[in-house]
């Protein structure tokens, strides 16, 4: 390609994304032609030989920017149809309703669908028709959907694939339409109307059957193994459904022309189906785990515990505390950096044609000015896509040096891991009260029934969130000083909770640590429950994230031994030990995994 060539697709780049920001309304939307974001649309120009290609890039830039303004991630989920082949169906329907709501807002953009969609349609078809079996549905309700919504005008290929499926669609959509072109301004009941339409479809029924038939079996089975082959099974079906979809499109006409975001909207459904995979074996752990009630429990953010004064002045009690362990630490902390930087060292990528100049070819340049291959670029490094959760103990036998020490070390590292890039999350558990609380209370209330479960209201407390920095959240921690804060621990609930909030996490690598004193204790739940109520649900809930999840898990018992619920677990006798443990732990943990 002519450096002529480059600067035309450049202009043209520049043109389609100040296009998109307008349509957009976000002026922060940036072009990435690598990896999507929130906040970025992709715009990859391959040719613009003919004008086709202008028009199809137009159309696929306003289509992308009228999805970031008029579809709703949430609403799309909340209405996701559970059969695979309607989810492929209600993914066309929702990106012709935005496109419709684009053409009625700007002339110019109807326009650039309208040719856009033409030039699609008027390719020929290799396979013969002769039936039914020759048109995906995908194809057909894209047509079907083109005619109605968008009035495309279909030519005499399209008409004869549409005729095939033409009147499944019109009994199901036909009493329908009007209310869904009266509501393309409205996702949620368009949406809505849209997936019972898809879902009671008749030739989806065979389909839904099926998986009825499945849910009857798994039924009853509590058995974790059985899980597993139940969801690998589901996987497959949706894999062996995606494959029989792609296999039917592979001819000159494809929808995936048509369906240029139906891959952002798949790879959301695929993530709702793992979540809910996920969400099924924590329902099967939960299954011998109850909880009398959960309206009393709080989650609440650490400056709202006190107010800025008082917050300042335990902030000022820690770094007072801070003095004297803080050259230990602190030369710990700076092995962990040493180490994390290492591991960071620059990498380079060489004989590029553009980047920046290395210096070591010049002579090579110098003796043949024409030279190419001359320059080298940085390489992105994995390791910095980290995030590590502190899970800290707030019971009260963690009173006194434990729960000051791990403030300390969770200042330490914070400020460190932030200096290498990773993210960190500090969170902590306890409860409201003592004997039950409000909990309790209402236990007695409702006649005192037998083996209630849970009884006592939770407190989680998030001290720093991954994305704040050190400097906002210091006061935070001195927080954990508080008097009156530390009471009972829960401990599986509260790993269940910082599990559901790393796990949302976009890093690719997880670390959960946590910091605690032994066996979890409640006496108001122990006393009206087995005495082992509260540490088997600790066990599966550790072995589930072990086991089941790519989250890594440890685990630090101050002054007990917490091995018989974490595979990795470390014992520390003295308190003084702990900023040590913390950081050689998590320095090993970087040393094993091969991060490049």
């Amino acid at each position: 390609m002519s450096v002529k060539d480059n600067s035309l697709i450049e202009k043209f780049k520049t043109a389609l994304t100040s296009t998109a920001k307008v349509i957009s309304d976000d002026l922060q939307l940036n072009e990435n032609n690598k990896k999507k974001t929130d906040n970025s649309i992709n715009i990859e120009i391959d040719n613009l030989a003919k004008p086709s290609d202008f028009i199809k890039l137009r159309a696929e830039t306003d289509s992308a920017a009228l999805k970031k303004k008029f579809s709703n991630k949430d609403i799309y989920k909340n209405n996701l149809p559970t059969n695979p082949s309607s989810r492929s169906l209600y993914n066309i329907a929702e990106k012709i309703r935005y496109e419709c709501l684009g053409g009625k807002m700007l002339k110019g953009i109807e326009k650039n669908f309208n040719e856009n969609y033409k030039e699609i349609i008027s390719r020929t078809r290799k396979e013969k028709l002769q039936n039914k079996e020759d048109v995906a549905v995908t194809e057909a309700f894209e047509l079907y959907m083109l005619k109605n919504f968008h009035e495309i005008e279909l030519n005499t290929l399209t008409r004869r694939m549409l005729n095939f499926w033409e009147k499944d669609f019109e009994k199901s959509i036909d009493k329908h339409k009007k209310f869904l072109q009266d509501n393309l301004d409205n996702q949620q009941q368009y949406s809505s109307r849209f997936s019972k339409i898809l879902e009671e479809m008749d030739i989806f029924q065979n389909e839904d059957d099926n998986e009825e038939k499945e849910k009857n079996q798994d039924q009853g089975q509590d058995n974790p193994s059985n899980d597993d082959k139940d969801n690998n099974q589901n996987d497959n079906k949706d894999e062996n459904s995606q494959q029989e979809t792609q296999a039917s499109l592979d001819a000159d006409y494809s929808i995936d022309d048509l369906n240029l975001d139906e891959q952002v909207f798949e790879n959301d459904a695929e993530e709702q189906n793992s979540q809910q995979i996920v969400q099924k074996n924590i329902d099967n752990i939960n299954l011998d785990y109850k909880i009398f009630t959960t309206q009393f429990d709080e989650i609440i953010k650490a400056e709202n515990l006190e107010n800025s004064d008082e917050a300042s002045k335990l902030r000022k009690t820690l770094d007072q505390q801070l003095v004297s362990f803080q050259d230990i630490i602190t030369k710990l902390a700076n092995k962990l950096q040493r180490q994390l930087l290492a591991k960071q060292n620059r990498a380079w990528e060489f004989d590029l044609e553009e980047g920046l100049l290395d210096s070591s070819k010049l002579p090579r340049i110098i003796m043949d000015p024409y030279h190419s291959l001359s320059f080298k670029k940085e390489k992105d490094l994995d390791f910095k896509d980290t995030i590590v959760t502190l899970l800290i103990d707030n019971s009260g036998s963690m009173r006194g040096r434990p729960i000051t020490i791990a403030a300390i070390c969770a200042d330490i590292l914070s400020r460190t891991l932030e200096r290498c890039s990773v993210k960190v999350e500090i969170l902590g558990f306890t409860t409201k009260n003592w004997k039950g609380g409000q909990s309790r209370e209402f236990w007695n209330k409702n006649s005192k029934p037998n083996t209630p479960g849970r009884l006592n209201d939770l407190k989680h407390i998030i001290y720093k969130g991954a994305d704040t920095h050190w400097r906002q959240a210091k006061n935070n921690l001195g927080l954990m000083l508080k008097e009156g804060l530390l009471k009972e621990n829960i401990d599986g609930e509260a790993i269940l909770w910082a599990y559901n909030r790393i796990q949302k996490r976009k890093e690719e690598r997880k670390i959960l640590m946590v910091i605690s004193d032994g066996a979890p204790v409640d006496d108001s739940t122990l006393s009206v429950n087995s005495g082992d109520f509260l540490e088997k649900h600790l066990k599966k809930i550790v072995k589930f994230i072990e086991n089941k999840t790519e989250i890594e898990i440890l685990a630090i018992g101050i002054g007990h031994d917490v091995s018989r619920y974490y595979d990795k677990a470390i014992k520390i006798s003295d308190v003084n030990e702990l900023g040590d443990v913390m950081i050689s732990q998590l320095s090993s943990l970087f040393e094993t995994k091969n991060l490049h």
